[in-house]
């Protein structure tokens, strides 16, 4: 099984621009425009609608006012298709129209990361009882400084974190930067 080797704390984040659904709607992505904002947790996911991802999806929605408020920007990235993507986004107990997630179908974005994308598994259902036909990113979040260098990488398979744990910990960097930037 190829492992992945995603990039590291101090590397330059690779820009990016994607499809993605916020509430619902479609729109094109710009890390780079997100940065001239203000930090970016890019999270990558394995697929909506299956448990760790809901659960992580729904950490983010719930603790979105307070990355906010420290100027950062969520963007989720699976190979989820954009039909998937769209339910997902507006779907009040996931991302709850709360912040945008992107449709990496060929994991190319992932592959920028270090990410290796796993090839879609035989017979794997969603919490809907949909088959998932795509293949799964590993669960890893990055975290951007608006100077555009990660500043911090959490992977389920490293570091065995929760999915809720991303949120959590991605939050405490970005408040953090904040509060040292208005300092």
């Amino acid at each position: 099984m190829a492992q992945s080797n995603p990039l590291k704390k101090g590397d330059k984040a690779p820009l990016f621009t994607a499809r993605a659904c916020l509430a619902g709607k479609t729109f094109d992505f710009s890390l780079k425009n997100a940065l001239a904002k203000g930090p970016v947790v890019v999270y990558f996911y394995p697929a909506a609608y299956t448990g760790g991802c809901d659960l992580e999806a729904h950490t983010f929605s719930e603790l979105k006012e307070q990355f906010t408020q420290a100027g950062a920007t969520i963007i989720g990235v699976s190979a989820d298709d954009l039909a998937r993507l769209k339910s997902f986004s507006s779907d009040p107990n996931y991302c709850a129209g709360k912040f945008p997630v992107a449709s990496d179908p060929q994991g190319k974005i992932a592959a920028l990361y270090g990410l290796k994308i796993i090839p879609p598994q035989p017979g794997v259902k969603d919490v809907r009882g949909e088959p998932v036909t795509h293949g799964f990113i590993p669960r890893t979040t990055f975290v951007i400084s608006p100077q555009g260098e990660i500043i911090a990488v959490f992977s389920s398979e490293t570091d065995h974190i929760s999915p809720d744990q991303h949120a959590k910990m991605s939050l405490a960097i970005v408040q953090q930067l904040h509060a040292h930037h208005q300092g």
